[in-house]
């Protein structure tokens, strides 16, 4: 078909787009999903959550389950037939479990908190590109992913520097991770410079601008590192293994891996237990499980606190370095 118009030649019309074709140069994963796809992506998400949910039901089954019932079932019980919460009683009664989470608790508090000063510090200095030795520390802290002491010099480190059977060998040594300083310093590299030049015009110092301008704008990044630093610390056994050697001092992961993994015995206080309706000697397996609800229930419980920070911190940080 053509238009004609005075003066000129026959002009061809615009063809009419085809919307079939227009849709055919579309990427795969622009287009609706079919409802066989969501069938198959809900029955996916389905598995996944499965995969995560039943482990932790038979956990807590089992660690509230009585001699008979774990008997009957030959181990992990996942079908509840009558409550027991002697274990529980057990490991809290004031033996070594009860002095271990007072342990963990209070080496992931510190640790924690130390860390957090030290990244945060770390990652504003490294931050500001005028920085005395900006590079060369920048370049340090990079080495690291690549090139690790081992694990002899760093046991020679700690116990030279008089750690060993000490709390702070099981916080110094892992107090900085390279990775959320990379994550922080790329949050702060964005932070507006002429928010912070209008504050040092103001006569703010870098400690003042910091405290005042930088962190408020930065909890999302900051609770979420927290939590990573929180989790590692709580999970942490592997330097208990090497660093202390004290009962006493041992964290719940440390106590918790040496009677699962080794088939040892919990260390209770060897106390009977004398409440209504309450087993005298709980089932072994029925403590090594409420030892590990125990070790998940702090975890669980900080999460929905932090959950909302979550995806905004990582996908910022990340995202804008």
């Amino acid at each position: 078909m053509t238009a004609q118009l005075s003066g000129v030649g026959p002009v061809p019309a615009r063809p009419t787009p085809d919307p079939l074709r227009r849709r055919s140069r579309r990427p795969a994963w622009e287009e609706p999903p079919s409802p066989l796809g969501t069938l198959a992506k809900g029955a996916v998400l389905t598995a996944l959550v499965a995969a995560v949910l039943v482990p932790l039901w038979a956990v807590l089954v089992t660690s509230l389950a009585s001699r008979s019932t774990i008997d009957e079932a030959g181990g992990m019980v996942m079908v509840p037939r009558e409550i027991d919460p002697s274990a529980y009683v057990t490991i809290f009664s004031g033996g070594q479990i009860t002095q271990a989470v007072w342990i963990s608790t209070l080496v992931t508090v510190l640790g924690t908190t130390v860390s957090l000063v030290l990244t945060v510090l770390a990652a504003y200095g490294l931050s500001r590109p005028g920085s005395v030795g900006h590079r060369g520390l920048l370049f340090f802290f990079l080495l690291t992913f690549l090139i690790f002491p081992g694990l002899v010099p760093s046991y020679l480190v700690v116990t030279g520097l008089g750690l060993k059977d000490s709390i702070w060998s099981l916080i110094l040594p892992s107090a900085i991770s390279v990775f959320n300083l990379v994550v922080i310093r790329a949050f702060f590299m964005n932070v507006p410079g002429e928010l912070l030049d209008s504050a040092r015009i103001d006569g703010a110092g870098e400690f003042h601008i910091l405290w005042r301008i930088v962190l408020p704008l930065s909890k999302a990044v900051i609770a979420v590192v927290g939590l990573f630093y929180a989790v590692g610390y709580w999970n942490a056994y592997f330097n208990a293994v090497l660093y202390i050697d004290d009962n006493d001092k041992f964290p719940i992961q440390r106590v918790l891996q040496s009677y699962i993994l080794a088939g040892q015995s919990p260390n209770v206080s060897g106390a009977a237990v004398s409440l209504p309706g309450i087993s005298a000697y709980p089932p072994t397996l029925a403590v090594k499980m409420a030892v590990v609800v125990v070790t998940v229930i702090p975890a669980v419980i900080v999460y929905p606190f932090v959950q909302r920070h979550f995806t905004k911190g990582v996908i910022t940080g990340a995202v804008k370095g």
